[in-house]
């Protein structure tokens, strides 16, 4: 990878400019009997060749072995100088600081998303996660995609995704889930494979292009499977058969771009004393004019116009229909329930 060979190039410049220091304080240390400063200065002046006079009057030995420091440092500091310049020409220094700093910021990263693959479906992905304001790493391959499509505060891992030390600089062990998009279906596989074997915990989302590969994927561990063409066919199909129904659906969003929205409540965020407690008595209706229209119960059932009456219990999910307004007031009564019962 382009990248990576631009970073191994820049640490060989660095290692040799250190060891010709080395070998130049050492030389004057073991040939002149200098001390450790007067030694690190005339190696110094020697290879920057700024031409400042000498500590000392050289021995012939020692003029010998400054000329023999001059020449390396010549080849040395033309060598390092030409692959600054050409990363710093090319962008790919200030891409390389920018690859640090997402390393460290990496490293405290957890509860985010990580997308494996940075095509058409990936970048769909992406954009659905900064809607949602959620945390993610993307992983691709291809230098260019990444360059080309990528912004700022975004952090990007190039690199092959169905690889373990990939997956693990990804924070693979402390991630709340992972997409694979990557357009082979034998590599969004491998990739399911290798992060069920690292992290049993993770809800996997995984592309697939036919029914074969959708059962391999779920037997492999994929939570869910998603084939984008019976999708997008399905979707062309209902705006025939039920335009409306399709429209109206189109106008709901989950993100707030639209006029009415669909939020997900986790009753696990809600106060302590809305637990145990009915639909009908926490209020939401009536406070805010928003609507619960589904339920999802602990084990995972998912029951659509819930009864008033059924309890609000720990593990399970309130489906809430309404306004930008209205869902914005719902959270505010939320918020201020909780900082009242703490």
């Amino acid at each position: 990878m382009e990248v990576h060979r631009n970073k191994t190039k820049l640490t060989y410049a660095v290692l040799l400019l250190i060891l010709l220091m080395t070998f130049g304080i050492l030389g004057f240390i073991l040939i002149e009997d200098f001390n450790l400063l007067d030694s690190v200065y005339m190696t110094i002046i020697t290879v920057s060749t700024v031409g400042f006079g000498e500590v000392q009057p050289l021995s012939s030995s020692g003029k010998m072995f400054t000329s023999i420091l001059i020449l390396l440092s010549l080849g040395v500091l033309t060598y390092v100088v030409s692959i600054i310049t050409t990363q710093f020409f090319e962008g790919q220094l200030s891409h390389l600081i920018s690859g640090y700093k997402n390393n460290s910021r990496r490293k405290k990263m957890e509860n985010h998303v990580i997308i494996c693959g940075y095509g058409r479906n990936g970048q769909q992905a992406v954009k659905e996660l900064v809607a949602h304001k959620k945390d993610f790493i993307v992983i691709d391959s291809s230098h260019d995609l990444i360059m080309g499509n990528s912004k700022p505060n975004y952090k990007m891992i190039e690199g092959d995704a169905t690889n373990d030390e990939i997956l693990l600089q990804a924070s693979i062990l402390t991630v709340r889930a992972l997409i694979s998009t990557l357009p082979n279906d034998a590599d969004n596989l491998f990739v399911t494979l290798t992060a069920r074997s690292l992290n049993s915990k993770i809800k996997i989302i995984s592309r697939a292009s036919n029914e074969s590969s959708e059962k391999k994927l779920k037997m492999a561990g994929a939570d869910n499977v998603v084939m984008p063409e019976r999708v997008g066919g399905a979707h062309m199909a209902t705006l025939v058969a039920r335009p409306d129904v399709t429209e109206f659906l189109e106008n709901l969003s989950v993100h707030g771009t639209n006029p009415t929205n669909l939020e997900e409540i986790d009753c696990d965020d809600l106060p302590k004393n809305a637990l145990n407690k009915t639909i009908f008595e926490i209020g939401v209706r009536q406070k805010t004019g928003a609507n619960i229209i589904g339920f999802k119960t602990p084990e995972g059932e998912f029951i659509l116009n819930p009864n008033p009456e059924i309890k609000i219990t720990p593990n399970s999910k309130l489906f809430v229909l309404g306004t930008k307004d209205q869902i914005a007031q719902m959270r505010e009564i939320l918020n201020s329930i909780k900082k009242y019962e703490s």
